[in-house]
């Protein structure tokens, strides 16, 4: 584990050394600021941030977060520092996983900058803290799946512009076209395709529901991507 922490804390100082780390974190703010100051601090508006929660940041995730793990492993690959941390005593395993961390740390970070929202609900109305709390375990959730898929593709390409487009159009399929396509379905075909939505198993946290089928959901995916990451780590180590 120490070697996993050690490595998440290197890439974590990169994020913070990095010109796009602060692109992503300044294009988050920014357009979470407008929304917030627009539809919810306004006066009239719902003192709620379900309007934020549950259409506007995981689009915008969709967008950055791929962004934030384009780099993970390509460029290690593209610079030849993979061979230096191939060699270095430790396991496929431990690189991924600490590169996983690293980024899922530079994400709470960011999450972290939109816990003034709530407090200046609180200041100004009241605030369904049950529910902020059930929003951010989703968005936690969420993220930690969207940042597995952008580090698989990171694994598969020293191209970070390859990486970031597969990553996004992986995640538009299942955050948007499995929407778009559950609307003309009904019966079994429906069902089938909502198991694949990711936004019908993020949307019962948004509402303030932390339901067990859904946190497995996005547990066993994230796992899943990791799992498939390292793999794809083990088959580059023997070409």
């Amino acid at each position: 584990m120490k070697r996993v922490s050690t490595l998440a804390e290197r890439e974590l100082s990169v994020y913070f050394l990095s010109p796009i780390a602060y692109v992503v974190l300044t294009i988050f703010l920014a357009v979470s600021g407008v929304l917030f100051i627009t539809q919810v601090f306004s006066p009239g508006a719902e003192s709620s941030l379900r309007g934020l929660s549950n259409d506007v940041w995981p689009i915008i995730l969709v967008f950055i977060l791929p962004m934030i793990t384009m780099r993970l492993l390509s460029d290690e690959f593209r610079s030849g520092t993979i061979e230096t941390l191939m060699t270095a005593p430790v396991t496929d395993a431990d690189v991924v996983l600490g590169k996983f961390l690293g980024a899922m740390v530079f994400y709470l970070v960011i999450l972290a900058t939109t816990l003034l929202y709530p407090v200046l609900l609180t200041i100004w109305g009241s605030v369904d803290w049950g529910m902020a709390f059930s929003t951010y375990v989703g968005l936690i959730l969420l993220g930690g799946f969207f940042i597995s898929v952008g580090l698989f593709f990171s694994a598969w390409t020293s191209n970070q512009v390859i990486a970031v487009v597969c990553s996004f159009v992986l995640l538009a399929v299942l955050m948007f076209l499995a929407r778009y396509l559950g609307g003309f379905l009904s019966g079994l075909p429906r069902m089938l395709v909502q198991h694949v939505d990711v936004r019908y198993h993020y949307e019962d946290f948004a509402r303030g529901a932390v339901v067990l089928n859904h946190v497995v959901y996005f547990v066993t995916l994230t796992a899943l991507f990791l799992f498939l990451t390292i793999k794809t780590l083990e088959s580059r180590r023997w070409r």
